[in-house]
């Protein structure tokens, strides 16, 4: 029998971070993982109040003001607030375990005004380092973290409904996130689990839309490539795109779905490991939120009470609801040693009948390289 996992330590690849601002500029923010971690793709937003879920990466220069994008909006690079071009360059460079606020941008409220809370949840590549890629018929710029099965490519649309872009992982991924950067375009969220099947189906990150009959955005992918449809949100002709995609690895990351119950006493999903991510999202049935949850944000007890495990402990659950801006305090789940268990009505996360696609990422495996369980709740 081969080894259970190959990644004894998750926070080598993934952590997240919660901070109060202090308004300083530019300001360090370390990483409390048991390895120190270089992040080259980071989701940042603000606890208090409404904050569009700002991402970045290293790809594309770290603390440009040209930079970021937002998952919850379909302006082009740079135009986060939709009105304003380059007006918050919010984080740069990333530091050797860490992320550093941009200076003279600590006073805007997205990373660092004094008294607000702050959240960002963050992933390694391949330290800044990227590299040509020719195994599709458009060369692509990719940075890549084989070991943990995730992936940054840049490219350039032709319009071709068969435009192939090499991603780098080895193995096909199991989930595929592109945005234009030159136009105001909306995301495509394209994936092989659970009903979702490329070329047959997408979901768009900035909507609360269900997954719905699409065959021309990713059609299909590979262990080396994947190929872009005709969509303008994939393969506009001129103009210039990210992606991020994910490969699933056992115990570090597991990407499926579920059929919710409708009862409080809901799904449990295996996932062979302690998550410290999980984010879900309505596939089937009636419109549903993209939810983030973070145990550090808070996480049911089983007992109807849920405790935070960082800075602002939480009285109820909270979750990031990516479409509104704002926290809220629903979708109840228990993150166990092996997986997790709904424990919430709310149909965002547990409508009877509905199924809901996740993207878990691992706090401890289940058991490591050598054999040893990990720890529980």
């Amino acid at each position: 029998m081969g080894k259970y996992t190959n990644i004894d330590d998750p926070s080598a690849h993934f952590q997240t971070l919660r901070w109060t601002g202090n308004s300083s500029s530019p300001r360090d923010l370390t990483f409390d993982g048991n390895s120190d971690m270089q992040p080259d793709f980071c989701i940042m937003f603000r606890e208090t109040g409404q904050q569009q879920r700002i991402i970045t990466d290293s790809s594309r220069s770290w603390g440009s003001a040209n930079n970021e994008i937002t998952w919850d909006g379909t302006g082009q690079e740079g135009n986060t607030s939709g009105v304003n071009t380059g007006a918050y360059g919010w984080m740069g460079p990333s530091i050797s375990n860490g992320m550093r606020t941009q200076a003279g941008y600590s006073s805007n409220g997205y990373s660092n005004t004094s008294g607000r809370n702050y959240y960002a949840a963050t992933w390694k590549a391949n330290n800044a380092t990227t590299s040509s890629n020719t195994d599709g018929n458009t060369t692509t710029t990719i940075q890549v973290n084989q070991d943990a099965g995730f992936s940054i490519v840049l490219y350039t649309g032709t319009g071709s409904g068969s435009q192939t872009m090499g991603h780098g992982l080895g193995v096909t991924p199991n989930i595929i996130m592109t945005k234009s950067r030159s136009n105001a375009l909306k995301w495509s969220f394209n994936s092989n689990v659970g009903s979702m099947v490329y070329g047959t189906n997408r979901m768009i990150n900035n909507t609360y839309g269900i997954a719905v009959s699409d065959t021309n955005e990713v059609t299909s992918a590979n262990s080396t490539t994947f190929t872009g449809g005709g969509s303008t949100a994939v393969n506009g002709n001129g103009a210039t795109y990210v992606a991020y995609c994910f490969a699933e690895k056992q115990g570090y990351s597991k990407f499926g779905s579920y059929i919710g119950n409708g009862n409080a006493n809901g799904t449990f999903v295996y996932t062979g490991f302690k998550p410290r991510v999980i984010v879900t999202k309505k596939v089937t049935g009636s419109v549903g939120s993209w939810i983030w949850h973070d145990s550090r944000l808070g996480q049911s007890t089983g007992s109807g009470t849920s405790t935070g495990t960082d800075i602002n402990p939480a009285t109820a659950n909270q979750v990031m609801e990516s479409n509104s801006n704002l926290m809220d305090d629903y979708g109840d789940i228990d993150f166990l040693s092996n997986g997790f268990k709904i424990r919430d009505t709310n149909n965002n996360v547990n409508t009877s009948g509905s199924e809901y696609l996740y993207m878990a990422f691992a706090e401890n495996p289940f058991v490591t390289s050598t054999g040893i369980m990990g720890t529980a709740r």
